[in-house]
């Protein structure tokens, strides 16, 4: 498997992994954000866990937008919306997977 399938897989983990808790939590909540923030930080082991990944989603969304133009990738609002929308765990895979396309491209 090269490079750019691998990071298509992890996309598809990066969706389905997170979703798996998040749609049965949602079904039965609604859209609750405060709820939502209220069991992230209930304890501090959640804490931890709901800082680093707001930590780790804005230096990726820095990344992206930083090294898009370095490398002349294209859309690099997709991968910041999948971010946003999913978290780093779809953000990250999909824009090494249009980087890594675009490279091939290119080369």
């Amino acid at each position: 498997m090269n490079l750019k399938s691998l990071y298509l897989v992890l996309c598809v983990a990066g969706i389905v992994l997170p979703f798996s808790q998040f749609i049965p939590w949602f079904m039965e909540y609604g859209l609750a954000p405060d709820l939502i923030l209220r069991e992230l930080f209930s304890t501090r082991i959640g804490a931890f866990f709901g800082l680093d990944v707001i930590v780790s989603a804005v230096v990726l969304i820095v990344f992206i937008l930083v090294d898009s133009r370095k490398y002349f990738v294209p859309m690099p609002w997709l991968p910041v919306l999948s971010t946003l929308c999913v978290g780093v765990s779809l953000g990250l895979p999909l824009y090494l997977y249009m980087r890594e396309r675009n490279l091939e491209t290119h080369n």
